[in-house]
């Protein structure tokens, strides 16, 4: 079952395809936060260099958040138009879930981040098992101080990734026993999408495309600054 994967919660672009043989190819881009300009002909050139139609996809699997506003409307209203137009079903993975991915062979425990702007970052903590990774925390919003003052008062050894992360690393790296994951670690990937995916496809761990729901943690930046011009 081939799987084309849409990431877009971040500053960066990312889409792939895999399936039973792993990522077949992946196009990422992080250039001006154009998503809706760059996400189609994305998917239109990783098709064209893989001889893959989008009618041979089986599943799309989207980045449901936490994330860009902006960016998760453009890759969610993507990735359901091309279910409905190829009839298939959907699966969405958190942002924080691809993020710690390629951290799964640490043994300390893994702290996903991703930039929520605003001086705030979104997170989660992860530790590795015997398929991969496991969330051990709900996704939450706060500011990166806050966020060390909790790793401090555990007193474990982490692995902090994510664009988060690397924005205020200035915090984490004063840590002891704190290492923040340099630009591998820095975006979610669309490879890291399909792989997560694809196991869950073939278990048919599906939900239709109406069913697919961004998670956002707050409210997105204009409706609280509409929300603060109402109330001066």
């Amino acid at each position: 079952m081939l799987v084309l994967g849409v990431e877009t919660a971040t500053p960066q672009v990312g889409v792939a395809i895999g399936g039973h043989e792993g990522v077949i190819a992946s196009f990422h881009t992080a250039r001006d936060r154009r998503h809706a300009e760059t996400l189609a002909p994305a998917i239109e050139f990783l098709c064209n260099q893989t001889k893959i139609d989008l009618q041979e996809i089986g599943v799309v699997a989207v980045d449901i958040g936490p994330g860009l506003f902006t960016g998760l409307r453009v890759g969610l209203a993507t990735a359901k138009s091309i279910a409905h137009a190829c009839k298939v079903p959907m699966i969405g993975i958190s942002s924080l879930d691809l993020a710690a991915f390629p951290a799964r062979f640490s043994d300390r425990l893994i702290v996903s981040t991703v930039d929520a702007r605003r001086g705030e970052i979104f997170y989660a903590t992860y530790r590795k098992t015997a398929g991969g990774i496991q969330r051990i925390s709900d996704p939450h919003v706060d500011q990166p101080e806050n966020v060390a003052n909790q790793l401090s008062a555990q007193g474990e050894d982490c692995l902090v990734v994510g664009d988060g992360a690397q924005r205020y690393a200035e915090i984490f790296t004063d840590m002891k026993g704190v290492e923040v994951g340099q630009e591998g670690f820095r975006f979610p990937n669309a490879g890291s999408l399909v792989e997560l995916a694809h196991p869950k496809a073939l278990r048919e761990e599906f939900v239709a495309p109406a069913e697919v729901t961004p998670l956002y943690l707050r409210a997105p930046d204009a409706r609280i600054n509409w929300q603060k011009r109402e109330r001066s």
